[in-house]
């Protein structure tokens, strides 16, 4: 065979060359297209809506790889469940491409507390909305500002915009309903402690206003009252009445005061 091909003109040894390496580059890439698996494309099954675990499961049974992308959050939908996939579901895409997912999070996320008091109770609720938040209990009470949102509370206890709660957190509002008809005595608060009167104001549906406290007062809630204004009786000791929503004035001292000494002087006192 050897001789033969020894015997042959230079050109039969060109040709057979140039026919050889053609042959390997043949075979060659032949071999690169079934080890790469070019040319083979699938379509992308649907996942959207699986469970994270069956949809890896059933991309890489299909020969995609999978990398999860991102996470967010739905109170609508289970955990762990795919709510996006790119590709899109039946695209056709070549083999080995990676599925790119998105999942709904377990676990819910804090969100700022909005500023809901001044509001009207329509745009509380929109905001409410908005932010991820739901409406709890409404509470109504007497106040001039009817109609306005007065207080926003979480797990019973005012929250102050910005503070961290939870997404789907339940907000209660404590809602003016305006001045009441009804006429109800003034208390007499003077001598109680910050505490104290502050729950015998709240019984009777009178909000407090301006809380003058002396320099020396540390703890306000431990403070007494040494004077209020409206006070108990008129200057003709006939007995002050209020509507339910209107407001009064305190002075707060460290420790109990001689309140009748501090009434004397004052009724002694020159006008000015």
């Amino acid at each position: 065979m050897f001789k033969f091909f020894a015997r042959q003109p230079f050109w039969v040894h060109l040709i057979t060359a140039v026919l050889l390496v053609f042959f390997m580059g043949f075979i060659f890439l032949q071999s690169l297209s079934w080890f790469t698996n070019h040319g083979a494309y699938l379509k992308v099954p649907v996942v959207k809506g699986k469970n994270v675990d069956a949809a890896v499961k059933l991309l890489e049974s299909q020969g995609f790889e999978v990398v999860i992308q991102d996470s967010l959050y739905f109170d609508t939908i289970p955990k762990y469940t795919v709510i996006k996939q790119l590709p899109e579901p039946d695209a056709t895409v070549k083999a080995n491409r990676t599925v790119f997912i998105t999942i709904n999070r377990a676990v819910a996320p804090d969100i700022e507390m909005p500023k809901l008091e001044g509001l009207s109770l329509v745009y509380a609720l929109d905001k409410l909305e908005r932010t991820h938040l739901k409406l709890g209990d409404t509470i109504y009470k007497p106040d001039f500002m009817k109609g306005s949102i007065l207080e926003q509370q979480y797990n019973s206890y005012r929250v102050a915009p910005g503070t961290k709660v939870p997404w789907g957190s339940r907000i209660n509002l404590v809602i003016g309903a305006g001045l009441q008809q009804e006429q109800v005595l003034v208390p007499e608060v003077v001598g109680l402690t910050f505490a104290e009167a502050k729950s015998v104001l709240e019984a009777k549906g009178i909000s407090l206003a301006a809380i003058v406290a002396m320099s020396t007062v540390k703890d306000t809630a431990s403070a007494f009252v040494y004077k209020q204004n409206p006070e108990k009786f008129d200057s003709d000791k006939k007995p002050v009445f209020m509507q339910p929503g209107q407001t009064m004035d305190i002075w707060l001292s460290p420790v109990p005061l001689d309140t009748d000494s501090i009434k004397v002087k004052n009724e002694q006192a020159p006008l000015q």
